[in-house]
């Protein structure tokens, strides 16, 4: 029986630096737009007491793009397009943090947790400005009455002056109404939400890769492994953190203060039931991401090797 390789980790310092960042701001964007639609009904759903505007995930899509069309499934995606900074400093920290690590243990569980958690705590420092706002702005249109704040009708006049018009009309309604502190609102449930969502989510990509490599034949390429690795450790930490981030939707869009009150009151208004809300569309939103993020990120680390090492690996 031929023996199994081990999937290759390619670290940090094996990585040309200007071909990284270079590949790596494409297949971001490429990301974002693929998956944003799914994180406007995410949001939504999250948002909306019971079933009050839709009935699930489908029936969102469906109303929204009669009623809305598919710029309604876009709304904050510029605002949104702008934590490409936050994703460079995630993959940035990540690696560098794990890298790090591994001075200290070889344990791939342990190196892929720190850096996970270490990664989200810097990017969502980055995020969670962009999101208040772009999170707004999603939940205009059908979702309007559900949020703080709504757009003046005076914002509605020619196509340059919508998409920043409105973005500018936000951001000055959360300012006159919490100074500074409004863009960081939820940013606590945030750093709850991603933090072990990050922290699971590495482990368990590295777990299912490895399980995966065991059971497929050896001449199998790592890449498809990689693919079905990633959606499921998306599905496992997006199951886990799924609560939490019910909370933090509530908390930025409704502009709560308080993170244990807003959970308090879920539980009392739609019983534990409410916290599997947007689970779905979560999942499916996460699913895709993973597929394009997983082997999107595993071909840039393969196309960003240094010259000398490309022979030297087996994929």
């Amino acid at each position: 029986m031929q023996q199994k390789r081990n999937i290759q980790i390619i670290e940090w310092e094996d990585l040309d630096k200007r071909k990284f960042y270079s590949f790596g701001v494409f297949m971001t964007m490429s990301i974002r737009a693929t998956v944003y639609p799914a994180t406007l009904i995410r949001t939504r759903l999250q948002v909306q007491r019971g079933t009050s505007l839709y009935a699930g995930t489908f029936d969102a899509f469906f109303k929204i793009l009669r009623a809305e069309g598919v710029r309604g499934l876009y709304r904050g995606f510029m605002v949104n397009s702008f934590t490409l900074i936050s994703g460079q400093a995630y993959i940035t920290t990540y690696e560098l943090v794990r890298r790090h690590v591994s001075q200290y243990t070889e344990d791939n569980t342990m190196k892929s947790l720190v850096a996970g958690g270490s990664a989200s705590l810097i990017a969502q420092s980055i995020t969670v400005p962009i999101d208040v706002v772009s999170q707004q702005l999603m939940m205009q249109g059908q979702g309007a009455h559900l949020s703080r704040f709504q757009l003046n009708t005076n914002t509605q006049a020619g196509k340059r002056k919508v998409l920043f018009g409105q973005t500018r009309n936000i951001m000055s309604q959360i300012y006159a109404a919490d100074g500074c502190r409004g863009f960081y609102r939820g940013y606590a449930a945030s750093l709850i939400t991603y933090i072990p969502n990050s922290a699971v989510w590495w482990p368990f990509y590295h777990f299912y890769a490895e399980q995966l490599s065991k059971l497929a034949p050896s001449d199998c390429p790592h890449l498809i492994l990689q693919g079905i690795a990633g959606p499921l450790a998306a599905a496992t930490a997006s199951t886990v953190t799924n609560p939490m981030d019910v909370v933090r939707a509530r908390v930025q869009v409704e502009g709560r203060s308080s993170v244990i009150e807003t959970f308090r009151q879920l539980i009392r208004e739609e019983g534990c039931w409410g916290l599997t809300k947007g689970l779905s569309a979560r999942i499916i939103s996460s699913t895709p991401t993973a597929i394009v993020m997983v082997v999107g990120y595993e071909t840039l680390k393969k196309m960003s090797l240094r010259p000398e090492l490309v022979d030297s690996r087996h994929w």
